[in-house]
């Protein structure tokens, strides 16, 4: 049965779709600090925009802005809340990306006493490609949550070095393995505070008021 979760800005970057309650514990395990090279695949600073095509509708697009600073986290105009420390690209509740950047390589967030969000590098140092363009070097995670003894809520995240998430695929997946997808964000531009650029990407904003 298909199931619909809404297309929400803040499902691309805290992944709050593929957990229906809120997190209590994000794994801390022992392992090789590696922030600094997972930083390069989500530059953090005021200014930086990207811009998403929803769904493969061409006139169906949304801009995410970093706008401030708080609390230790990057905000931005949806909400979400990012952060990099020592283990790897995180928002309040969860790690999004975490070394060391290997295929293979897993985490896991605790949800609630029944619910487990698992992650795990699918690739990296692979192509991906979106309307942007096409990346080289780019990791690839994909993150598991079961909803139930039937269904289980797959994430695909593609993070390109020096640009961000390119590619996000979320789908319902069924206990025989057959999945139907829900939503799909493909990155068409981006403009980052220093100047950098690529794509094309939607008007700014006009300033309120």
């Amino acid at each position: 049965m298909k199931r619909s979760f809404g297309v929400a800005v803040a499902a691309l970057l805290s992944v709050a779709v593929l957990g229906s309650g809120c997190a209590k514990k994000v794994e801390a395990a022992p392992r090789a600090q590696s922030g600094d090279n997972v930083a390069q695949f989500y530059p953090l600073a005021v200014g930086n925009r990207w811009t998403y095509r929803l769904n493969g509708i061409a006139n169906k697009q949304v801009t995410v802005e970093i706008l401030g600073q708080e609390e230790g986290y990057f905000v931005d105009n949806q909400k979400g809340r990012l952060a990099v420390d020592a283990y790897g690209l995180r928002d309040d509740k969860r790690y999004l990306l975490r070394g060391p950047l290997e295929e293979g390589h897993t985490w896991t967030n605790v949800v609630s006493v029944s619910s487990t969000e698992r992650y795990r590098i699918l690739g990296a140092g692979v192509t991906c490609q979106a309307p942007a363009g096409t990346f080289q070097g780019c990791v690839q995670v994909e993150g598991r949550n079961r909803m139930d003894a039937n269904t289980t809520l797959v994430n695909t995240m593609s993070f390109a070095p020096g640009v961000g998430i390119v590619r996000l695929e979320i789908a319902v997946e069924a206990k025989d393995g057959q999945r139907t997808p829900q939503v799909l964000m493909e990155l068409t531009g981006w403009h980052f505070a220093d100047g950098q650029s690529g794509g094309r990407m939607a008007p700014a904003p006009a300033p309120a008021g």
